[in-house]
């Protein structure tokens, strides 16, 4: 409330002073026409009730209270093994997705902030990136960050495990084989020369190109543990993530190790497990093909195609010419 004193500095300012009744009343007037820093005050309402920001927050919040619940039942797989005698089993949960956001990521933190602490999985980025929240969802492999929440209320959700894994605990996989199995393809570039720093490797765009829906490849394993040649030859069949890794370091042109890279997978098991079920493709949740990259392995280890690319040192001696002339 302003005073009467403040009301009399404020219209003295502009040029409004005649005596402190008129200055009063008229600073008030201005103080509901112009508002706080001088944007102005919102129109009053049809019922002479003045609406705003707060008002229209309150409303909302109102509304969202009394909002029927839209209660969801998610069957989660649970085993604990720091508890003795502890047998796998499914537990049920209810979720109001009024209250929770679109993707099932999102309901098992809401499960676990706020309904049983003790639910454990993996995640991290939240957008399809890392991989961490692989998880078998309905019946299908995919991420549960970019998985929506079905809306059908009358359904309930399954979630399990990625299948065909050894169980850390409830939807936390172990993937120790999986990430041995990747570090045996070396995936990193090998050169000859091992000189480290001193000039870009180049490429040309075409090779550049051929990495294309190899490399977005988030090593989640949605893929491999969907796969049942994996699952019947997870100790020798290298899976089609790992193999599509593989291949992806093969061809590209900056690598100078590709027989060498070759013959690693000459053997009955690493590469000729995949019998092309393609379930691998089917469940990807970046929309690759791993299939497409295994079929091209067997194509270069039976002669059937050459890596075909232009070597650094012909794009370094290109270059160099071309700056001479």
């Amino acid at each position: 409330m302003m005073s009467t004193t403040g009301a009399g500095v404020l219209c003295r300012q502009v040029g409004l002073w005649k005596n402190a009744s008129v200055a009063i009343s008229r600073c008030a007037s201005t103080q509901t026409a112009i508002g706080v820093g001088g944007h102005h005050a919102p129109k009053p309402s049809s019922t002479g009730t003045t609406m705003g920001p707060a008002s229209d927050k309150t409303d909302q919040t109102s509304k969202e209270k009394t909002k029927a619940p839209k209660i969801k039942q998610f069957s989660v797989y649970r085993w604990d093994p720091d508890r003795p005698g502890d047998k796998p089993r499914m537990q049920t949960y209810e979720v109001d997705l009024n209250t929770c956001g679109p993707m099932v990521l999102d309901a098992l933190i809401k499960i676990k902030n706020e309904v049983d602490p003790t639910l454990t999985f993996r995640r991290s980025c939240r957008e399809g990136i890392c991989g961490s929240c692989a998880m078998n969802i309905g019946g299908g492999n995919t991420l549960a960050c970019i998985a929506r929440i079905d809306p059908d209320t009358s359904k309930q959700s399954k979630i399990y495990p990625l299948p065909h894994m050894y169980v850390v605990k409830d939807l936390v996989p172990d993937l120790s084989n999986f990430y041995v199995q990747y570090a045996s393809i070396q995936p990193y570039l090998k050169r000859k020369d091992e000189t480290v720093g001193k000039e870009q490797l180049l490429q040309t765009i075409d090779d550049r190109s051929r990495l294309d829906g190899l490399y977005e490849c988030i090593l989640c394993a949605c893929c491999s543990t969907a796969c049942p040649s994996y699952w019947w030859h997870g100790d020798k069949y290298l899976g089609p993530a790992v193999l599509m890794q593989a291949y992806r370091w093969i061809i590209d042109s900056r690598d100078e190790a590709t027989a060498e890279r070759l013959d690693a997978l000459r053997d009955p098991f690493s590469v000729y497990r995949c019998h092309t079920i393609m379930s691998c493709a089917r469940t990807c949740p970046k929309h690759l093909n791993p299939g497409r990259a295994i079929g091209e392995i067997k194509k270069l280890l039976a002669g059937l195609a050459t890596k075909d690319t232009t070597s650094h040192e012909t794009l370094k001696n290109k270059a160099m010419n071309a700056v001479k002339q």
